[in-house]
């Protein structure tokens, strides 16, 4: 059953906005207690006195018990806003439900659909941050995610100027996204250790540590050394993302589980303009590591590489040149040893490919159409990369807003240019140097 099938005979089937990651899979940041069903929406507070009584109150909050009802009877809750704007484009574009639905057995759905919205739910899939510790200070980034990003604003105060961040991701350094440090009490750190004992550890059958860098949080460690510890007691996969920089320890990350781990990273451009979007990184550092990691997979017991791409204004412009990497990856090491994702970034607003002039973003649209054209033939891709380089391409051409509280394109492109003019300043780079093919669309802004 293809992506198409699955959503129109067993999710559409439930309800017309039924997705069981609102059920089955979570995002809890350990450091502010803020929670989410996935990367789309919101996240939202867990309130401290409940996970004291109830841990699994760390996943069941009160909203998402309301929007499990919502879809049970086929209404869309707001916050998914994202799914509904790939469906709504038509041309069966597949939306991250089909994706965040299929990977749970059709006797779940059934459950899901059918269970009392009131009722707690054990989590299928979790990803969790510890603390906000990165070496990175990515430009889409921001320092509710960052070490980094929070040392740029205390540094050099404020960036001016964005009228368009409504969520004043750069103006403040988000202290209330890190209410504990390592070490002291943490309500939720320690309600997750008391979930994982009881009940986690039997019934999730993935979980992914995020961060922050989370091979820079000591958190991390102590959850990797619960896994040598009790080796065979959780038959949990474990999953980890890391931007594979300089200051991380792979080879600590291997050794300290005998399990086959899943790896995630980030990237989606190449060389300069990589260095540039992902402040820290280092093109040929990060490469290089790629390419060491796949050498050994057999020996890391690797179960996959997965690349996790970003799809913001700036990309576009070497994106076909990294996928083009990616190709090589697989071909040298196999389809299933790398694979990518294409995640369309909508906040902040000014950095989204719609902030791109027309004719840019038919040139960028063209090029992936093209690359696919190249590709078409070939058995190395997979479903779902096939699909999410068709809906880029068809985003590019027909939605004309990130989301239905952004401002108009002249003022996210005002703050477009406002926000590179202050981060060249503060992190010594060079717009123009960088992607000298936008100079003349920036110059004129």
């Amino acid at each position: 059953m293809n992506d198409l099938e699955f959503k129109q005979q067993i999710l559409d089937t439930k309800s017309a906005s039924f997705c069981a990651a609102k059920w089955y899979n979570a995002t809890i940041w350990l450091g502010s207690g803020m929670t989410t069903s996935c990367h789309h929406p919101l996240p939202h507070k867990v309130s401290v006195d409940e996970v004291q009584i109830n841990p699994r109150a760390l996943h069941n909050t009160p909203k998402k018990k309301a929007e499990r009802q919502m879809m049970q009877q086929g209404e869309r809750p707001a916050g998914c806003e994202y799914c509904w704007k790939i469906e709504d484009m038509g041309r069966d574009a597949i939306s991250d439900r089909v994706y965040k639905s299929k990977i749970y057995p059709l006797e779940e759905l059934d459950r899901a659909v059918n269970t009392l919205s009131d009722e707690d739910i054990n989590l299928r899939t979790l990803e969790i941050s510890f603390d906000r510790t990165c070496q990175f200070a990515c430009s889409y980034c921001n320092p509710a995610f960052s070490s980094s990003w929070v040392k740029d604003i205390r540094d050099n105060g404020p960036y001016a100027n964005l009228v368009s961040d409504g969520r004043n991701h750069f103006t403040h350094t988000h202290d209330s996204s890190q209410l504990y440090k390592f070490g002291e009490i943490n309500p939720y750190v320690d309600a997750f250790f008391q979930w994982w004992e009881s009940d986690l550890h039997k019934t999730l059958d993935e979980l992914r540590i995020t961060g922050g860098e989370p091979l820079m949080s000591g958190y991390t460690w102590q959850l990797l050394d619960w896994f040598k510890t009790n080796q065979g007691k959780s038959k949990t996969r474990l999953a980890i993302n890391s931007n594979l920089g300089t200051q991380v320890d792979i080879d600590r990350l291997f050794k300290s589980v005998d399990a086959p781990i899943d790896l995630y990273t980030s990237n989606e451009s190449v060389g300069l303009q990589a260095e540039y979007i992902r402040d820290g990184l280092v093109w040929d550092d990060w490469a290089n590591t790629v390419e060491l990691i796949l050498d050994n997979q057999i020996d890391h017991k690797l179960r996959g590489l997965h690349i996790m791409c970003t799809i913001n204004a700036l990309c576009l412009d070497s994106l076909v040149d990294f996928l083009e990497c990616v190709v090589n990856w697989k071909l040298s090491y196999g389809r299933d040893a790398v694979s990518f994702t294409l995640n369309i970034l909508r906040f902040p607003s000014f950095q989204s490919p719609l902030v791109l002039p027309e004719h840019l973003r038919t040139q960028y649209k063209d090029q992936l159409a093209d690359f696919m054209v190249r590709h078409q033939d070939q058995t190395y891709l997979h479903e779902h990369e096939w699909n999410h380089m068709q809906r880029l391409v068809d985003y590019l051409d027909v939605v004309k807003t990130p989301h239905s509280n952004a401002a108009e394109l002249e003022v996210l492109q005002r703050d477009f240019k406002q926000f590179y003019q202050q981060y060249d300043q503060r992190r010594g780079k060079d717009f123009a140097t960088a992607f000298p093919n936008l100079m003349e669309w920036y110059a004129q802004i």
